[in-house]
């Protein structure tokens, strides 16, 4: 059973309807978080291209896993308006091409390695069953509506 649902993760993300790509937090503690995805399976889905859904966008769903993390764990930002970013991704491989023909849920896991207030680095992990998609590293930063760039 799922720890946080759907509807619970989309208030953490900035993402509504379809692009809220994730379905379910299977669990969480203070440096992981895994979550499961079957919308990789939808045709409706607004990452696919020419009806197929490249395996990059596998990268959407870990950075959605991230920071739904990032949200439940920074209490500072939960009456604020913050807004999140992808700084960059390292060390990323993608073991398959397209994720539309996956036939079971995705599981997306995260591992926080360091993180402040406003700066994350994480490694993720997308998989089916036992069978790795893609992997990689990943930087997230935040910007505060107060903060001076």
């Amino acid at each position: 059973m799922p720890v946080m649902s759907k509807a619970d993760l989309c208030r953490l993300i900035p993402h509504e309807g379809a692009m809220c790509l994730l379905d379910a937090v299977e669990q969480w503690d203070e440096t992981r978080i895994t979550c499961r995805a079957e919308s990789h399976r939808h045709t409706g889905n607004p990452l696919r291209r020419g009806n197929r859904l490249e395996a990059i966008c596998g990268l959407e769903y870990a950075a959605q896993a991230m920071a739904v993390h990032v949200g439940i764990l920074n209490k500072k930002t939960a009456n604020q308006t913050v807004v999140g970013y992808l700084g960059a991704v390292r060390e990323l491989s993608l073991h398959v091409s397209f994720l539309d023909d996956v036939k079971t849920d995705l599981i997306i896991d995260a591992a926080r390695l360091i993180g402040d207030a406003a700066t994350f680095v994480y490694t993720f992990r997308v998989s089916a069953k036992s069978r790795e998609l893609l992997s990689g590293r990943a930087s997230i930063f935040l910007k505060y509506p107060d903060q001076r760039i």
